[in-house]
């Protein structure tokens, strides 16, 4: 007994006729009349009276047919969410990213683009220190990660290069620097710098300054970074993002005259991604 003799079960249950029901099934009478008889042999009792043109559900048909329905129905659920986990229209995804991502805007377009296409693929989405996220994705812990280059990564992995952004200085109200009408790489070479998470920007100034900076603490995520600025602990070199979407009292931003220093964002993935919903994102970013 198999779902296929459910299905010539119900058709015959619904149409009531023999006839009618191999006819809808695209089958000849006498093949669903001894499938149908089969299934009795199986079951060990009648499911249907035979009159002369039409047939009736005996007690036992009638017990049978909603299970049988039901049965039909979770097979067919089955075979529909297998094909579109196949097709990646549903699944799970795992995303970390970095602060800055939330900051321009870009994690959240890109995640509100892929949820409008695929409403049915869940996202979990935590924020994430970056030094970790690449061991992460390539671990598995993660599918997908949203990092600020420039970085190296290990093998195994790809990343998708996106928006770039520039530097800014965070320092606080009170600095000697707040009153210099422009502020330039060698006005920083005596002051302490704290370290975000991506450091290029602060040894790219540096360089420009012709000094080696001093380095402060490296306390994690962008706010505890500006945090330790409003403290009066150091400068920082943060992406320009940060400015309107980051305040904090006793912290300034200001540009720095000449600055070349540049980030940008990436998506990184595993290099031969096989859970379907995962290369959808994928490809979805690509597209973007």
């Amino acid at each position: 007994m198999d779902i296929r003799h459910f299905r010539y079960f119900l058709a015959v249950a619904r149409q009531r006729n023999f006839t009618r029901a191999a006819e809808q099934l695209g089958i000849a009478p006498p093949t669903l009349s001894r499938q149908i008889q089969d299934l009795e042999n199986e079951l060990g009792t009648r499911l249907f009276l035979r009159q002369q043109r039409d047939v009736s559900l005996t007690e036992a048909g009638a017990a049978l047919l909603g299970d049988a329905e039901a049965t039909v129905r979770q097979f067919e659920m089955a075979q529909r969410n297998a094909q579109r986990a196949g097709r990646g229209d549903i699944g799970h995804i795992e995303l970390g990213y970095v602060a800055s991502a939330v900051y321009s805007g870009l994690l959240q377009k890109q995640v509100q683009a892929f949820v409008s296409d695929y409403p049915d693929v869940s996202l979990n989405v935590r924020e994430t220190p970056m030094a970790s996220l690449p061991a992460m994705v390539l671990e598995g812990r993660f599918d997908l990660g949203y990092v600020r280059c420039p970085m190296a990564f290990p093998d195994g992995l790809e990343a998708i290069r996106l928006a770039s952004e520039g530097f800014v200085l965070a320092l606080p109200a009170d600095s000697w620097l707040c009153r210099l009408p422009q502020i330039a790489p060698e006005h920083l070479q005596n002051e302490t710098f704290i370290l975000p998470e991506q450091v290029s920007g602060t040894l790219s100034i540096a360089a420009q300054g012709e000094f080696a900076p001093k380095l402060g603490p490296q306390p994690g995520g962008l706010v505890a970074v500006i945090a330790l600025v409003s403290l009066g602990q150091g400068v920082a070199m943060v992406p320009e993002s940060v400015v309107g979407h980051v305040s904090l009292p006793n912290v300034l931003y200001r540009n720095v005259l000449r600055s070349e220093a540049s980030s940008w964002l990436a998506l990184i993935h595993r290099r031969f991604e096989k859970a379907p919903a995962v290369a959808r994102y994928i490809e979805r970013v690509k597209g973007l």
